[in-house]
């Protein structure tokens, strides 16, 4: 069918879903750039990704509305006109928004061609579109040879297609860049301590990222991730991944990568990848995330940085409160201990963020380049004691001088 048809779905008062992530249709960038005037009237939603999602459909039209539940850089300026909704969602519970929460009128995808049984993929981004098109007044999907089909995924029937647009071109992919050399230090930490045998998920961030490439000694490891980067084929080309079990919702790295990961790994939507029940069932469960600062309490943020909105929940909530309850299992935050050259440090007295993005009662260890701050069972004046002995050195004696003024006022 032509674009037409997909415009004339366009209409005012509707909502329309738009896969994100690695999944956001490139061909509908450039539809939507040529006749804007198709977002005057209904409404956008969809998980678009910081780092993967750099094109704001809010710009394009002034009567354009965008509902999303993280905030990349290049929607700030349509955030800030009003034209772009932030919903603070973890992803558990948007995965569950999607599912029980008020269906799209439209459900615009990026598929796989269809197999031999009709069936088509969603390629290496499988997290929220399976839950979102069975429950889509009609389904529109872009369908693009290139994409990598994953082997062991959810599919789609060709039939359900309602408009189908042959898109062969380029999706988003990813570079990994080499890690700074305090999150090389934070990765070496953070290889000393995860087990053989251990199920392992990685969050967005230089430090976890660059941890994944250091646990190729390891044997037996599971990965239980909502997402996977380059690093994870090195464990898996040296011997270290288990034969089987690999569980990821989103891959992101090099075509070649993603071809790779597509037959590596099973790909789930997120209430498999993120729900709680599928999360409290994982044993030995290390959850390794970041965040930009972390307060004497154990209280982190991951969403604010000076004063404004740059990012979102994540995923990383879900991981942290799994771990910890995970027999045999550690939630790691992983942060440089400063920041501008070392002018601001990112372990703080309090969080002075609107909000707090992970509840001092879910962190469990948090690791700069200076060491490890076990707070598991860890009493107030222990945990700010530890998180103060890994900040960066020149930040100890401040830290610890806000620390006694805060317990007079206890």
């Amino acid at each position: 069918m032509t674009a037409q048809a997909l415009l004339a779905e366009f209409r005012p008062g509707r909502t329309i879903y738009v896969q994100g992530g690695v999944g956001e249709p490139l061909a509908l960038r450039a539809l939507l750039t040529a006749h804007p005037q198709a977002l005057d009237g209904p409404a956008l939603v969809g998980c678009f990704l910081p780092g993967m999602n750099d094109f704001d459909y809010a710009a394009l039209n002034p009567a354009a509305r965008v509902g999303c539940f993280m905030l990349p850089p290049a929607f700030r300026a349509s955030f800030e006109a009003g034209r772009v909704a932030v919903t603070p969602m973890a992803y558990s519970q948007i995965a569950a928004a999607m599912q029980d929460g008020p269906a799209p009128d439209l459900a615009v995808l990026q598929v796989t061609p269809p197999d031999a049984e009709g069936l088509c993929g969603f390629g290496p981004c499988a997290d929220f579109a399976p839950l979102v098109w069975p429950r889509a007044g009609r389904v529109a999907a872009f369908i693009n040879p290139a994409l990598p089909r994953a082997a062991r995924g959810p599919t789609i029937p060709r039939s359900a297609i309602a408009i189908a647009i042959e898109a062969d071109g380029p999706f988003i992919t990813g570079t990994e860049a080499p890690p700074a050399p305090d999150q090389a230090a934070i990765a070496e930490i953070i290889a000393g301590l995860v087990p053989d045998h251990a199920a392992i998920q990685t969050g967005i961030g230089g430090a976890p990222a660059a941890a994944v490439g250091r646990l190729t000694g390891r044997r037996g490891l599971v990965v239980r991730s909502g997402m996977v980067t380059e690093g994870y084929r090195a464990l898996a080309d040296a011997g270290a991944l288990a034969q089987d079990g690999h569980v990821t919702g989103l891959a992101l790295g090099s075509p070649d990568f993603m071809a790779w990961a597509c037959q590596a790994f099973a790909f789930a939507d997120a209430t498999v990848t993120h729900g709680p029940a599928s999360l409290a069932a994982i044993e030995r469960l290390w959850a390794i995330n970041s965040a930009l600062e972390v307060d004497l309490f154990g209280q982190a943020n991951v969403e604010w940085q000076s004063g404004r909105l740059v990012s979102g929940l994540g995923g990383a909530p879900d991981f942290a409160r799994a771990a910890k309850r995970s027999a045999g299992g550690r939630g790691v935050l992983a942060l440089p201990a400063s920041a501008r050259g070392g002018t601001i440090s990112r372990i703080v007295p309090r969080i002075a963020a609107p909000t707090v993005s992970i509840p001092r009662d879910d962190t469990d260890l948090v690791i700069t380049e200076h060491g490890i701050a076990d707070l598991r069972g860890a009493a107030l004046d222990a945990r700010a004691r530890s998180l103060i002995a890994i900040a960066a050195p020149e930040h100890r004696e401040g830290l610890d001088r806000a620390w006694s003024e805060m317990k007079r006022g206890f």
